[in-house]
């Protein structure tokens, strides 16, 4: 049975104005809004509005940047794939068309994730390729360190993707680890007979983010999915894209 939870959420309440007391907050409450399938133009107009000097300022530590991100990322998805369910038929386009509008910049959900929230790595590097010659843009906004648990945040719509939940910069430590903890201890399944264990392609496709199969090896183990004393064998599942929306 999959694991639905939410994570830390703040009673946030849906106005006609967004609340603005900080970025952070504005994005949650974009993403109750994709939740609760309320209107959202009034948010998508703020945040197209945002000063740019001011999101450098409100994202000054990797924390809120990566709180931010999440969030905005998880909710546009939603916000898009809900107002055009069949742009997900070309899942290639969908993510790296530039319609998203953040402080004046175009910026599309493959930049999110690759540029901003994984310090400009390709995006079919396996986790090993940066981007040799970042953009400016992308340099002013991208967090400091790579954080390989985002991997159990970002939702991208399909049904083998982590649930979503609502992030926040005060709490952000625990809440990845949370989400590490949960994506792992509900996804991955270990053969012992066979020393076998089967988890998400996604360790597959950003495995230089986890450390490499090493990497991997030893989540499993921290979390008690595989033995420590035994050699068991890797095995990435097929990844179900079938569009599942609001899977929070």
């Amino acid at each position: 049975m999959r694991f639905f939870f939410v994570l830390f959420l703040f009673p946030i309440l849906l106005k006609a104005q967004p609340d603005n007391s900080t970025l952070i907050a504005a994005s949650q409450q974009l993403l109750l809004a994709a939740k609760t399938g309320e209107p959202v133009d009034s948010l998508v107009q703020f945040f197209e509005a945002v000063p740019f000097q001011q999101l450098q300022k409100e994202l000054s530590t990797d924390a809120k940047a990566k709180a931010f991100w999440l969030n905005i990322y998880n909710a546009y998805t939603q916000v898009l794939l809900q107002q055009n369910p069949d742009a997900y038929k070309n899942r290639n386009r969908f993510f790296k068309n530039r319609q998203i509008i953040i402080a004046g910049k175009k910026l599309s959900l493959d930049f999110i994730e690759h540029r901003i929230i994984r310090r400009s790595e390709w995006k079919l590097g396996l986790g090993y390729m940066k981007i040799l010659f970042p953009s400016n843009l992308e340099k002013q906004l991208r967090v400091a360190r790579k954080d390989y648990r985002i991997h159990f945040a970002l939702n991208c719509g399909a049904k083998s993707c982590p649930p979503i939940a609502f992030y926040d910069d005060a709490k952000l430590e625990e809440q990845l680890n949370l989400a590490e903890k949960a994506f792992i201890k509900n996804d991955a399944m270990y053969d012992a007979e066979h020393g076998i264990v089967e988890v998400s392609k996604i360790f597959s496709w950003f495995r230089g983010d986890f450390g490499g199969k090493k990497g991997i090896r030893q989540l499993l183990i921290k979390h008690k999915m595989i033995p420590a004393d035994k050699k068991v064998k890797l095995k990435f599942k097929a990844y179900d894209w079938t569009l599942m929306l609001k899977a929070f």
